[in-house]
């Protein structure tokens, strides 16, 4: 007898239907698996049959054969199992082959029959919904929450393959109960009222925060790079909807989703150590799992010490930089992984990180200064929109009062501007923020006045900037308008932007 039971997979974020077809014919018991089976997928066999027998199912002696099709792309991870043992009861007469009609089904098996938790469960139920008609999703338990952003399906989990085999027999399948709502604020309890002093570097974090800017800081160990970076979330504005539902899609992808799914989803803040691999930054594997800079999308990337990273590494950053995503080859196929990130580097000036900070204990040659900036490539650098310097704080100064904003003030301002950037690019797609802009499009219909551009050629020219590097001056000029609420760029708008650019020479 012939079962065909309907599924999904994932690649990349995105998931794509499978069909899974059980044959069990007459012949010598053996369970074969085809239609590129890798990993996980080939071990189904002795979960299910476990699961079965634990169940209370009978596991006739027959010739099992099972095709996942289409049967030219690899699968991989454990979502498969429950579908497979449903074919086998169909297959086996055990279960009537319509209870498995207009269903989807997705689970990993225990030995005893417990449907477990599986990856990519949003991206499925995605796929389910896109499909149109009056289709029931079953997931396990456990993905219900992630599920429920999905909100136009049916969907149902159960515990247990016994039950759901049950329910299945009854012709209704109890839907799944809503989960509790967990509370997760998006505001981080870090705050800039805490950071005294460097005005310069909290003024270039809200501009880069305000447009989505990359931005690197320099500065002598204890000058406060790091604690200035990880206020940064408390100042971004809360994900949108479709935003929130891709930064939860690629942390199921991931395995990091959380079991209770927040009703608020905080933007990523993603701070890996210097010791991470090209696979690990930017996602690799033989079956391609997302980087860093994925898990940041939407986020923050924020690299401390980044001249420690390895160069090889750093310019793997360059291409997901300039066009917000991650292609990763492979002989058999090639996945694309979103990877639209705020950059934050923190680096020391010099290898003992003592140049310029007034004590002149640095022991650093000039040799060892400019291999030492070197790490950083041209191109990497001039795909950084601002370069600031950050002192050190006068140790008076740490113990007097002081009246610093907060990061709520900072983050209204904020708000604000991303608002007007939300409405000025309602109708550019893939555009919601001025660093995401083109820069043509910026000089064209970004309200430049004719003496702010005057003064960004005559400093192009003097700056040796790139036509990347103007671009991205405009870009940055065109973002602290919209903090002004300047409806024009000014000249006094360019001449801040410039202020933080590096010249291409360096």
């Amino acid at each position: 007898m012939l079962a065909a039971v309907r599924s999904a997979a994932v690649l990349g974020i995105d998931a794509y239907d499978v069909t899974v077809e059980v044959d069990a014919t007459q012949g010598l018991p053996q369970w074969t698996i085809v239609g590129l089976p890798v990993g996980a997928v080939k071990e189904s066999r002795e979960r299910v049959g476990s699961a079965l027998v634990n169940s209370g199912f009978a596991l006739p002696p027959r010739r099992i054969t099972i095709n996942l099709a289409p049967a030219d792309v690899r699968k991989d991870g454990t979502a498969f199992d429950l579908p497979i043992a449903l074919g086998v009861l169909v297959a086996t007469g055990q279960l009537p082959a319509s209870v498995v009609d207009a269903r989807i089904f997705v689970g990993e098996l225990g030995l005893d029959g417990s449907v477990r938790g599986v990856r990519g469960a949003l991206s499925i139920a995605r796929r389910a919904a896109s499909g149109g008609g009056q289709c029931e999703l079953i997931v396990p338990a456990a993905n219900v929450g992630e599920a429920r952003r999905v909100t136009s399906l049916r969907i149902a989990a159960p515990w247990n393959l016994r039950a759901l085999a049950e329910e299945l027999q009854k012709g209704e399948l109890t839907v799944a109960p809503e989960t509790s709502s967990v509370a997760v604020g998006d505001v981080c309890p870090l705050d800039f009222s805490d950071v005294v002093g460097q005005q310069t570097a909290k003024r270039a974090l809200e501009v880069a925060a305000a447009g989505g800017h990359n931005l690197c800081m320099t500065g002598p160990p204890g000058a406060g790079k790091t604690m200035l970076a990880r206020r940064l979330p408390g100042i971004l504005p809360a994900l949108s909807e479709g935003e929130s539902l891709e930064v939860i899609a690629i942390q199921s992808v991931a395995g990091i989703l959380p079991c209770d799914v927040p009703t608020v989803c905080p933007r990523p803040f993603r701070a890996p150590h210097h010791t991470i691999s090209s696979a690990g930054l930017i996602g690799g594997g033989s079956m391609p799992r997302p980087g860093e800079v994925s898990l940041a999308h939407h986020g923050v990337l924020f690299l401390d010490e980044m001249l420690e990273f390895p160069r090889s590494v750093l310019e793997g950053l360059r291409q997901p930089m300039e066009d917000g995503r991650v292609v990763i080859s492979r002989a058999a196929m090639s996945v694309a992984f979103p990877a639209m990130f705020t950059l934050i580097g923190a680096t020391n000036p010099c290898p003992c990180g003592r140049l310029g900070d007034g004590t002149g204990a640095c022991a650093c040659s000039g040799a060892d200064v400019t291999r030492y900036a070197k790490k950083m490539s041209g191109p990497l650098a001039d795909r950084i929109d601002m370069h600031v310097t950050v002192g050190r704080v006068a140790l008076a100064d740490l113990s007097a009062v002081s009246n610093e904003e907060s990061s709520s003030e900072i983050r209204r301002r904020v708000s604000q501007a991303r608002t007007l950037q939300t409405l000025r690019y309602e109708r550019v797609a893939g555009v919601g923020c001025n660093a995401h802009a083109a820069g043509r499009w910026i000089d064209a219909h970004g309200g430049v006045t004719s003496e702010a551009r005057a003064l960004l050629q005559r400093a192009a020219d003097g700056l040796a900037l790139s036509a990347r590097g103007y671009h991205r001056v405009l870009k940055v000029a065109r973002t602290i308008a919209d903090l002004d609420e300047s409806g024009s760029v000014s000249a006094a708008h360019v001449a801040e932007a410039l202020r933080y650019r590096q010249p291409t020479s360096e």
